[in-house]
């Protein structure tokens, strides 16, 4: 993989106003084949980088042929940004407490952190990627600054419960708060899972959860 320009040189501006949605297809066949050139699009990028990945090593990858791309995706862009959207919905975890019925906020936020940390490990590659993207294409540097933001608000909106119900510090600004701690597991994750920092899962996780305890001066919760 090819080091990234530096942030604001050889920047590309989007080709468009904004993410183009894809296609959908209008079958099961049809969806099979679109995602397949996804996993074979994810397999050239990882092992070519982005700007060396080619429409034809794709779609040779995904057994399709060439013309059957552009059924689904107008570019090589189009199906990378599908790819992300794929991994971003993964790791955002929606409705945690929902999905598992925790109810603790100490325990919520262990969850939290392990299911972020597990799917940045499992999709260092392509994250790393993303990142040096985002450094030469203004429409990838609005999907990671989207991407921030999401995580930012869904935690803002956790810290403001908590406040709410006396168990965190009143004076915090939630979204600031949010983004500050969001922002400091995820450089964690992209210090260890791609630039190699050896710290072992576990200590990473329990480090990173007693910061965000510190952070928020958990009290005891109602349930406690």
């Amino acid at each position: 993989m090819k080091p990234a320009p530096h942030p604001g040189k050889g920047r590309r501006a989007p080709a468009h106003d904004g993410p183009r949605e894809p296609l959908a297809p209008r079958s099961r066949r049809g969806e099979r084949t679109r995602n397949a050139l996804i996993a074979a699009a994810r397999e050239v990028f990882e092992r070519d980088g982005y700007l060396d990945a080619r429409i034809t090593d794709i779609t040779a990858a995904a057994h399709v042929a060439s013309g059957s791309f552009y059924t689904y995706f107008t570019d090589k862009e189009d199906v990378f940004r599908a790819l992300v959207a794929i991994v971003q919905e993964e790791m955002l975890h929606p409705h945690l407490r929902e999905r598992t019925g925790i109810t603790d906020t100490r325990q919520l936020i262990d969850a939290a952190n392990r299911d972020y940390l597990r799917s940045y490990k499992k999709n260092a590659r392509l994250m790393a990627l993303f990142e040096q993207v985002a450094h030469i294409d203004d429409s990838f540097l609005a999907l990671r600054v989207e991407r921030g933001n999401a995580f930012a608000r869904r935690n803002a909106k956790m810290i403001r419960a908590l406040q709410d119900r006396g168990e965190a510090d009143p004076t915090l600004d939630p979204l600031v708060t949010a983004h500050a701690l969001s922002g400091m597991v995820s450089r964690m994750a992209y210090s260890v899972f791609v630039l190699g920092q050896r710290i072992p899962f576990e200590r990473l996780v329990t480090t990173l959860n007693r910061i965000w305890e510190n952070a928020l001066q958990l009290k005891p919760s109602a349930d406690a």
